[in-house]
């Protein structure tokens, strides 16, 4: 199965797309990590909002796309999510390989910053990210700086 994929900003997000990634990420982030921070940031309305989906119409990957100067001064990807049922299909490969395309495409030669779970470090560095500072805690969950650089 070859995943479909959509880019849409805030505004172009249908309610129900914009009901459906709120649901994946309070079932992910909340229900299943347990983050202790708020997930509504006002920072939907200035990212660009990458998800794939199955031949069902049923998201099974999703993350935020920052432009540089809109978080930090490269781009960024975050909230990067597969919902527990789609894990260990490569959902998440294809997701990053499709995060860092886009970003690449839309800002040439910007490096790309995440916040990486620290166990999910190693997945990251294989994309050509490099871990940088001290591990700090993120919502209640073990984080490292990571960096990609253009």
């Amino acid at each position: 199965m070859t995943p479909k994929r959509f880019i849409k900003s805030f505004d172009e997000l249908s309610t129900s797309q914009l009901y459906k990634i709120m649901q994946h990420r309070s079932n992910v982030f909340f229900l299943e990590q347990s983050c202790r921070c708020e997930d509504l940031d006002d920072k939907d309305q200035i990212a660009l909002h990458l998800w794939l989906e199955n031949d069902q119409g049923e998201l099974i990957a999703y993350a935020r796309l920052f432009l540089p100067h809109q978080v930090y001064a490269e781009c960024s990807i975050g909230r990067v999510l597969v919902p527990k049922s789609e894990r260990g299909k490569g959902f998440a490969n294809t997701l990053t390989e499709e995060a860092i395309k886009i970003l690449q495409e839309r800002a040439p030669g910007k490096a790309i910053r995440l916040s990486a779970q620290t166990p999910v470090e190693a997945f990251y560095q294989r994309f050509g990210f490099q871990s940088y500072g001290e591990i700090y805690d993120e919502c209640g969950i073990s984080h490292i700086g990571m960096i990609r650089e253009a």
